[in-house]
């Protein structure tokens, strides 16, 4: 295959697996929509983690909440937080109780019950996301799991499923960006008509 026609195939693979969410993840997107404006408008948080790539796309999403998305929405700043933002936490917590827990320890001192948190793992195995979800059921913290696969482990940890049926880390971070999105835009619109 040339790099023109793989170059090709990358864009369909992406194209047909958006296109096949826009069609079996609406409830699912809606639901983990419902969570987050039912936590907000209670005056709590919303939680982003995960490593390498979905490390990234927790402190975009955050940024979508505490900024804005769009240009042409004006509104308040949403109370949200990237758990992977602060060097100076990520290391003490792996240093003094290992890299499983950098995400659980500063959310057991942030979270409250009514919070909400979005654990992102392309494989749904990060055993430090793993750990935070665990962390956020047991404090009463709603979970959303942006998945790859099958899910993996993380699966039953979350209240809210968004899955993308793949297992190429690439296409499944695309699409968890994709997804992001359109959580945070509907979530802005049914605030901001409120």
């Amino acid at each position: 295959m040339n790099e023109a026609t793989r170059f090709a195939a990358m864009m369909e693979e992406g194209a047909a697996l958006r296109r096949r969410l826009a069609h079996e993840a609406p409830e699912a997107v809606l639901g983990v929509v419902a969570l987050c404006e039912a936590a907000i408008r209670r005056g709590g948080r919303l939680f982003f983690c995960g490593n390498g790539g979905s490390a990234a796309d927790a402190q975009h999403l955050a940024t979508e909440l505490l900024v804005r998305l769009r240009s042409s929405v004006e509104r308040p700043s949403w109370p949200a937080i990237a758990l992977t933002l602060d060097p100076t936490t990520l290391t003490a917590g792996g240093n003094d109780y290992g890299f499983d827990e950098v995400f659980a320890r500063p959310l057991s001192g942030l979270g409250r019950a009514g919070d909400v948190l979005f654990g992102i793992t392309t494989s749904g195995k990060s055993p430090n996301v793993l750990r935070a979800l665990e962390m956020a059921r047991r404090m009463g913290i709603g979970t959303v799991g942006l998945l790859g696969g099958d899910g993996g482990p993380a699966r039953a940890l979350c209240d809210h499923v968004l899955l993308v049926p793949s297992t190429v880390t690439a296409r499944i971070q695309e699409a968890h960006i994709a997804l992001g999105h359109a959580v945070m835009e509907l979530l802005e619109d049914r605030l901001v008509r409120a």
